[in-house]
């Protein structure tokens, strides 16, 4: 097993599009409004985090979940794995203080980046609305395995959200995005067909520690954004009896990212190096930019599974909303 914690680094902004044909300088202008007058980040709930055991039990379902999916898909790495974890359980982790470049890597379980989440990032052109709800979004998309373990807290309270929607959408391995027919997502119009797919996209409803689980791909890329993950939080949102979810209102939109090293580790394997579409850098992307600028660490921290990144990984984050803002959002439906 392997674990890297991600950081983000200096980032220069680049005029990018958040989509072809889509300029997102006024979104990105707002959120940096927002965040003069928010909190950025959950520092202020470190402690309370410990204190009521959210942050020593978020440790404790991650190392726990990396064991059951290592024995799933990398059955080869087990025994080395299991040793880890089961060393990993036997810590105090009430302090992370102390860590050293010789600290046992499963130790770091028990850290994970926090970011806060605002009404202000878009949502992008190709979010659809009216998706399953399902904790499996990979139908039959091939790629690089990936479980996401996600989390909800209250930046007011320091308390984690329960009965929250969740949901997630993001491009397949070689930068195409389910659901939608335009110009810039894949062959475009050439394939009408795509417009009834559903790949890659899902909604999860939050449990009582505020935790929703994804089991997904890694994300290709396209021409103008760096590797990245769409995030929306509902609140006020019904399941039907179809299964999939009505929502008329949104707490929070961002979006998720991942270490540079990691990116490239992927683009080495079938199916995306097949991709023949520019790979946009972290440190060339304008929105990523923009949150490494106010101080916000949208990177999720993974682990692999196996000895190999087709082996797949588990990535985490944990998300800081503010309850108390609600809005409406406009989106393509089914």
């Amino acid at each position: 097993m392997h674990f890297t914690t991600l950081l983000t680094g200096a980032m220069a902004a680049a005029g990018v599009m958040a989509h072809p044909g889509h300029d997102h300088s006024k979104e990105i202008a707002e959120r940096q409004e927002y965040l003069k007058h928010n909190r950025r980040d959950l520092s202020h709930c470190t402690e309370k985090l410990k204190r009521n055991g959210l942050a020593r039990r978020s440790a404790e379902r991650r190392a726990k979940r990396a064991l059951e999916l290592t024995a799933e898909k990398a059955p080869h790495a087990l025994a080395k794995q299991k040793r880890q974890v089961d060393d990993f359980l036997a810590i105090d982790h009430e302090s992370s203080e102390n860590y050293t470049t010789d600290t046992n890597p499963t130790d770091l379980f028990a850290n994970g980046n926090y970011c806060v989440l605002t009404p202000e990032v878009t949502e992008g052109p190709y979010y659809v609305s009216g998706e399953y709800v399902r904790s499996n979004n990979i139908e039959e998309q091939e790629g690089v395995y990936v479980a996401f373990d996600t989390q909800v807290i209250d930046i007011d309270t320091c308390e984690p959200v329960p009965d929250l929607y969740v949901e997630i959408w993001h491009c397949n391995s070689t930068g195409v995005y389910s659901g939608v027919v335009a110009g810039g997502n894949g062959v475009g119009t050439a394939d009408p067909s795509n417009l009834d797919n559903t790949f890659l996209r899902g909604v999860q409803k939050s449990d009582e520690d505020g935790v929703v689980q994804f089991e997904t791909l890694f994300p290709g890329h396209y021409t103008g954004r760096t590797t990245h993950v769409h995030v929306m939080v509902h609140a006020n949102a019904q399941e039907l009896e179809n299964g999939t979810l009505y929502s008329t209102q949104a707490t929070h939109v961002g979006q998720m990212f991942f270490d540079q090293s990691l990116i490239e580790q992927v683009e080495t394997v079938a199916p995306y190096n097949t991709n023949t579409q520019q790979l946009t850098l972290n440190s060339e992307d304008s929105i990523l930019s923009e949150e490494a600028a106010t101080g916000v660490d949208p990177l999720m921290s993974y682990v692999l599974l196996g000895d190999s990144i087709e082996d797949g990984l588990l990535a985490w984050l944990a998300f800081g909303v503010d309850m108390t803002y609600i809005r409406n959002r406009k989106a393509r439906k089914h």
